[in-house]
Formats: C-alpha cells, sequence, structure tokens
C-alpha cells in the first residue's frame, strides 16, 4: 500500500506528515532542524527507495541540504552548494531543490545562481553559464531576496532547463546549461514607466510551474500578472481575468489535466493579505478562460495568512490532492482535487515551503 509524504518547511525547522493512500489521518514527525530556516524540499522518489531533501540556512552554521533515507526518521548534510574560490560570493539561502533525468538535482540559490549535481544530491557545481550571464549584473532582489526560486527541467529534454529569478524574470537553456536565453515576451513590469513596462528582462517572477501531462504548458505567477504559455515559454498570455487579484506567489499545475491549475490571491503588492479575509484557492479547469473559487473548510471570516511561493503544491495520487501552508502556521490539504479542505496542522512557525508526493 502506498503512503503519502508531505514536508512542511518553516523558519523554525521542518515537520514531516504521512498517512496512507486515504490521506485522512496523519503522523507528524519534527521539528527537524530546530530553529533553522528551510526555504525548500524535496521528495525524491526516483530511487528504490525515497529520499528527503532539505534546504536548511542556519545563522550559525550557513546554509546546508539535508538528506534522510528513512522518510524523515534520521538526516545527515550533503556537501552542499559553495561558490566556487575564484568568485567572491557565498550562498545564503537554497531556495529551490528539483530533481531531473534519473540521478540530477538542481538547487537554486540566493544570491542568484543555480548548482547541478550528478550524483543525486552528494555534490554540487555551479551553473557557470548562468552565473556569468552578461544580464546578471542588472538583476535586482525582490522583497525577500535575490534568488532562483524556480527550477524546471524538461522532462523530455535533458538539456532543456527553465528557470525564474526575482528580479530578473523567467530563462531557459537548451544546450545543458552552456547558455541562457530570457524568456519573457508578454510578462508585464508594472514597477517600470510605462513605454517600459515590457522588457526582454527584469520582471519579478513570483513562481512558475510546468504541466507535467503536457511539458510544453507553463503557469506564471508574476508581481503584478497571472499569465500560462503553451510554446515552452516563448510566449506569455495574461490568464488573470475572473480572479480577484492578479498578485499572488504560488502557482500549481495540476499533475495529469492540462488545462488545470491554482492559485491563491492576495489583494496587491501593497496589501499582501487574502481578499476579504477569506481562504480562497481558485481553480481553472479550462486553461485559465475561467476560475473557480474553492472555500469549503476554509476560513472564510477574519483570516489574513499569506501563502509564500512555494508554500502550495500538489501530490501524484490517483485522486489529486492539493496541501497549502499559511504564514499564520496553518497547513490545509484537499484530498478530492480542491472541492473539500481540513486542516492538516495549525500553529506552526510561518510556513516557507510544503512539498508532498505517494511513495512506496
Amino acid at each position: 500500500m502506498a503512503d503519502t509524504v508531505v514536508m512542511v518547511g518553516t523558519r523554525k525547522g521542518l515537520w514531516v506528515g504521512r498517512s496512507d493512500e486515504r490521506r485522512t489521518d496523519w503522523s507528524w514527525g519534527g521539528p527537524h532542524f530546530d530553529m533553522t530556516e528551510v526555504y525548500s524540499c524535496m521528495i525524491d522518489t526516483r530511487g528504490d527507495r525515497p529520499r528527503l531533501f532539505a534546504g536548511a540556512s542556519s545563522p550559525w552554521t550557513g546554509p546546508q541540504i539535508q538528506v534522510s533515507d528513512d522518510l524523515g526518521e534520521t538526516w545527515r548534510p550533503t556537501s552542499g552548494a559553495h561558490f566556487p574560490e575564484d568568485l567572491d560570493a557565498s550562498v545564503e539561502r537554497v531556495w529551490q531543490l528539483a530533481p531531473a533525468g534519473e540521478r540530477t538535482v538542481y538547487a537554486g540559490t540566493e544570491p542568484g545562481a543555480v548548482f547541478r549535481s550528478d550524483d543525486g544530491g552528494e555534490t554540487f557545481e555551479l551553473v557557470r553559464g548562468l552565473w556569468d550571464h552578461p544580464h546578471r549584473a542588472e538583476w535586482g532582489a525582490g522583497y525577500g531576496g535575490q534568488a532562483f526560486h524556480t527550477i524546471l527541467p524538461h522532462p523530455d529534454d535533458p538539456n532543456s532547463v527553465t528557470v525564474a529569478i526575482s528580479t530578473g524574470g523567467c530563462y531557459q537553456t537548451s544546450d545543458g546549461g552552456a547558455t541562457w536565453q530570457p524568456r519573457n515576451q508578454g510578462v508585464r513590469a508594472d514597477f517600470l514607466p510605462e513605454d517600459q513596462r515590457y522588457p526582454e528582462f527584469g520582471q519579478c517572477v513570483h513562481k512558475v510551474t510546468r504541466h507535467p501531462a503536457r511539458p510544453d504548458r507553463l503557469f506564471m505567477q508574476n508581481h503584478g500578472g497571472v499569465y500560462r504559455s503553451d510554446d515552452h515559454a516563448g510566449s506569455w498570455t495574461s490568464i488573470a481575468e475572473g480572479l480577484p487579484s492578479d498578485f499572488g506567489f504560488p502557482v500549481v499545475a495540476h499533475p495529469r489535466r492540462p488545462g488545470a491549475a491554482y492559485y491563491f490571491p492576495l489583494v496587491a503588492d501593497s496589501e499582501r493579505l487574502p481578499p476579504d479575509g477569506k481562504a480562497r484557492v481558485y481553480r481553472t479547469v479550462d486553461e485559465g478562460a475561467t476560475w473557480e473559487a474553492l472555500t469549503e473548510g476554509l476560513p472564510q471570516q477574519d483570516f489574513y495568512g499569506a501563502v509564500l511561493r512555494d508554500a502550495m503544491c500538489a501530490d501524484d495520487s490517483d485522486t489529486t490532492g492539493v496541501y497549502v501552508g499559511t504564514r499564520t502556521g496553518s497547513v490545509f490539504a484537499s484530498h478530492d482535487e480542491g472541492d473539500s479542505w481540513a486542516a492538516l496542522a495549525r500553529d506552526l512557525p510561518d510556513v516557507l515551503c510544503v512539498r508532498a508526493a505517494t511513495v512506496g
């Protein structure tokens, strides 16, 4: 029988939840890495047994990439992501961990860099082609810092990877990381003057997700703007009409339905709270043509918990589960694709990331 595993990274440690395939009763372990910021986590199901990854940043020991081969019972550090000695830079946080192929693991960091491991996450090397990109000197830092928070390897082409950074925009390689091109056509940068709002690069992208069932389809939450691309980020089309706001952080693609995706909007840049004080996940099933507010079981009064870019995810069960972690320390889950919700955890520290997968 398969189990479902959920990892919840917070500002003060990591919690790991386990349930059976029904996903109704959960057992929890944690906190792991107590009083440590866990900005990224990953459930790697490619091997004979699942491996959990956590990007933990301690003010005393610095950033580490920790792994567990027993579903969180014990942990050990890998060699981590480090800049070469010829560069005057040091990793502050690991914002993203992503699998690719049979053994590759990517790590996105602050300052804005991507590292690659080809030995299952034991050792990492800087993707020098991206670090040496001529645009890098002009990349700014978003409110949360300058970091590659999105890494999307193409499942059918090992040489193709799409990444996103705040503030720099979306970039893509087709030659295994040697060269990178900006992929921001059609994406606004509202903080720029009116005649410069569609630049080649410099957008503050909050999150991009790839659709597993149709890999060339991508969904984006920008700093003001919700978009879809059907040509592998060659161009972007706004799909924000019908949402209460086009500002937010996370976006999640349904694992099997190519037209389905989930968003959690906030009022605006200047008011980073849920509209009307209600927790509402919005779902589209028709590529963004229409949106439905999903509210059953979610707080609908005096709710002010924002959801960060990696604090919403979907699992790969036959009936998709959707998970949402809030800055007020709650984790909500739906095991029926968003139709109804229940609280998995409350009163945790500020939730930074949530990941879920079926294992076993």
